[in-house]
C-alpha cells in the first residue's frame, strides 16, 4: 500500500482525558480514533492488527474443534431473567433500551444455552464447542485504560456443551493449552502466565491469563520457575497447599488479564432446562464451559508491552504490515516496492512528499518490523533495519527481497 494514499494521518495532538499509554500511541499513530470515553474505532492499521489477531485465535480455536457462529447483540429480557441476571441490581453494566424492551449483549451465556435446546437432545449430540467474535456492550465506569477496558469491544466467546464433567474437564485442559499458543504467536507468550482465580459457585478455580505489565489493573503472585500465578484475591495458605507454591518463591506484580476460562457446570442448563438424553434414556443436564479473549485488548496489550519511547514495536504475526519502506528521494523506491509486491510481501510505502526526519518519526511511532530505506545516500543498495534494533545494514536490492520474505 503506497502511504500517500492512507487517508490516515500521524497526530501531535490527543484527548485531554487519554492517559493510558496504549491509547496515547494507538491514537498518534491514526491505528484508532476516540468517539468518546471507552469507545474507539479502528482505522485502517488498526482494523489490520485486529483481523490478523482474530485470525490466530481462529485457528486455534478451529484447531480444536471449535465451530463458529454469529449471534446478535440485541437481548431478549425473558432469557435473562431466568438465570436472575437481568436487573442492574444483579448486573451493573447493562446497557438496555429505556423501556427495558432490549438489551444489548455484554456476554452471550444465556441466548446461546437457550439455542441449544433446539439441536442438543440426545448423548449423539455431544460435545458442542461453538464460539463467536461479537460486539458487546458494557457500562464500563473505569474505562480509562485505552483499550484495555471499553464500553464497547469485539470479545471472542467460546462456550463448551459436554455429557458430564469428565468431558468439561479434558475440554478445559485443551482450550487452556490453545490459549497459550494464542499468547505466544501475537508476541505475549513470554510474559503471560495462567493465573489462579475464584472460581465462584461453579468449580474451586477459574483462571485467568495474566500478562506482566506496570500498566495492568490486577496484581498477581508469580512463580516463574513453575509457569504459574495466584491472583491477589483468592491468594491464602489452602491456595498454596492446594497448587504446591512456596510463598518465598512467589513476586508480586501488575498485571493485564487478556483471557480467561471457566467451568459454568450446569448454572445455565438448569435454569434455562437444556437437557439431553443418556445413552440409558435418562435426561441428563449439560454441563457447561466459557472461555473469552478480547482482540482489542490483545492488541492494546501488545503496545503497552512491547512499545519503547518512540512507539509501537508490532510482532510479525500480527503487525499492520511486515515491511516499511521509506523513499527518501521520489522515485527510487517505486521499482522495489513494486518487486515486494510480486514476492507476496505485506508492505508499506512511503512515497509522500514529506521529510526524511517526518518519514523516520512516523515510521518509529508505526512500528512496522522492518524498515528498508532508499535514498541518495544508499546509491544502488538498500538500508535494511529491524524496528527494534539500534543498528542497520546495506544490502543489494535482491538481498532486501529476501530478507523481508
Amino acid at each position: 500500500m503506497k502511504q500517500s494514499t492512507l487517508y490516515t494521518k500521524t497526530r501531535k495532538t490527543l484527548p485531554k482525558d487519554e492517559v493510558a499509554n496504549n491509547a496515547t500511541l494507538l491514537l498518534k499513530s491514526g491505528f484508532i480514533h476516540k468517539e468518546m470515553a471507552g469507545v474507539y474505532s479502528y482505522l485502517p492499521l488498526g482494523l489490520r492488527v485486529l483481523k490478523k489477531i482474530e485470525r490466530i485465535i481462529r485457528e486455534e480455536i478451529n484447531s480444536i474443534g471449535g465451530q463458529e457462529i454469529f449471534m446478535t447483540a440485541l437481548q431478549d429480557p425473558k432469557i435473562w431473567k431466568k438465570t436472575d441476571r437481568w436487573s442492574d441490581e444483579m448486573v451493573d453494566i447493562w446497557l438496555k433500551t429505556r423501556d427495558e424492551e432490549f438489551g444489548l449483549g455484554w456476554t452471550h451465556e444465556e441466548p446461546l444455552t437457550s439455542q441449544m435446546r433446539h439441536h442438543i437432545q440426545s448423548y449423539k449430540d455431544l460435545p458442542v464447542y461453538a464460539y463467536q467474535f461479537q460486539t458487546k456492550f458494557r457500562n464500563e465506569p473505569r474505562a480509562k485504560s485505552g483499550l484495555l477496558r471499553t464500553k464497547e469491544f469485539v470479545m471472542k466467546d467460546l462456550y463448551s456443551f459436554n455429557a458430564d464433567e469428565d468431558g468439561l474437564n479434558k475440554f478445559y485442559e485443551i482450550a487452556q493449552k490453545a490459549y497459550m499458543r494464542i499468547f505466544d504467536k501475537v508476541g505475549l507468550g513470554k510474559s503471560t502466565y495462567l493465573t489462579f482465580a475464584s472460581g465462584g459457585a461453579f468449580s474451586k478455580y477459574s483462571h485467568e491469563f495474566q500478562t506482566l505489565c506496570e500498566a495492568g489493573e490486577d496484581t498477581i503472585f508469580v512463580d516463574k520457575k513453575k509457569k504459574i500465578a495466584v491472583n491477589k484475591e483468592v491468594l491464602n495458605a489452602t491456595v498454596l497447599k492446594d497448587l504446591g507454591l512456596n510463598r518465598k518463591d512467589l513476586i508480586e506484580t501488575k498485571a493485564i488479564e487478556i483471557g480467561n476460562i471457566f467451568k459454568l457446570g450446569t448454572r445455565f442448563s438448569k435454569s434455562l432446562n437444556l437437557t439431553f438424553k443418556d445413552s440409558k434414556g435418562k435426561e441428563q443436564l449439560v454441563v457447561m464451559g466459557c472461555y473469552g479473549i478480547g482482540p482489542g485488548r490483545l492488541m492494546g496489550t501488545v503496545v503497552e508491552v512491547l512499545s519503547d519511547k518512540d512507539g509501537m514495536i508490532w510482532p510479525e504475526s500480527i503487525a499492520p504490515f511486515k515491511v516499511h519502506l521509506l523513499e527518501f528521494k521520489k522515485g527510487r523506491g517505486a521499482n522495489l516496492y513494486r518487486e515486494l509486491i510480486k514476492k507476496g510481501v505485506d508492505v508499506l510505502y512511503d512515497d509522500r512528499d514529506a521529510s526524511p526526519g517526518e518519514k523516520l518519526k512516523d515510521a518509529d511511532l508505526i512500528g512496522i518490523p522492518l524498515r528498508l530505506i532508499v535514498s541518495e545516500k544508499t546509491g544502488n543498495k538498500v538500508e535494511f533495519k529491524r524496528r527494534e534494533s539500534k543498528t542497520a545494514k546495506l544490502l543489494t536490492q535482491n538481498e532486501a527481497i529476501r530478507k523481508s520474505l
